[in-house]
């Protein structure tokens, strides 16, 4: 299995910053993608950003405001975020595609998700 922990949410002031971390842990032989969904209330999760080794991947709405990064050696994804807005309000989700030690297959998993509050 796979576990994903978050931290870094918080309450901002409108134009701040805010960077989230993800670390991932358990029995996994790879990591394929990491990424960062969100969820605002009653709204449906979206995509945020993801990253491969050679790829990064960004919602419309976070492109030139966030970065994601990854520190393959340490299974952690973070999201660096700028100029936050409060339509950025949402709780965000880390995300993780990864194979298992053993098996083939891959399968997608979720950390609990951190809650960031940007104000006006």
């Amino acid at each position: 299995q796979v576990q994903l922990v978050e931290s870094g949410g918080g309450l901002v002031q409108a134009g701040g910053s805010l960077r989230l971390s993800c670390a991932a842990s358990g029995s996994f032989a790879s990591i394929n993608v990491m990424g960062w969904y969100r969820q605002a209330s009653g709204k449906q999760r979206e995509l945020v950003a993801t990253i491969t080794s050679g790829y990064t991947n960004y919602a419309d709405s976070a492109k030139g405001r966030f970065t994601i990064s990854r520190d393959n050696a340490k299974n952690t994804v973070y999201l660096q975020m700028n100029s936050l807005k409060p339509e950025d309000t949402a709780v965000y989700y880390c995300y993780a595609k990864a194979a298992l030690t053993g098996w083939i297959l891959d399968y997608n998993y979720w950390g609990q998700g951190t809650q960031v509050t940007v104000s006006s």
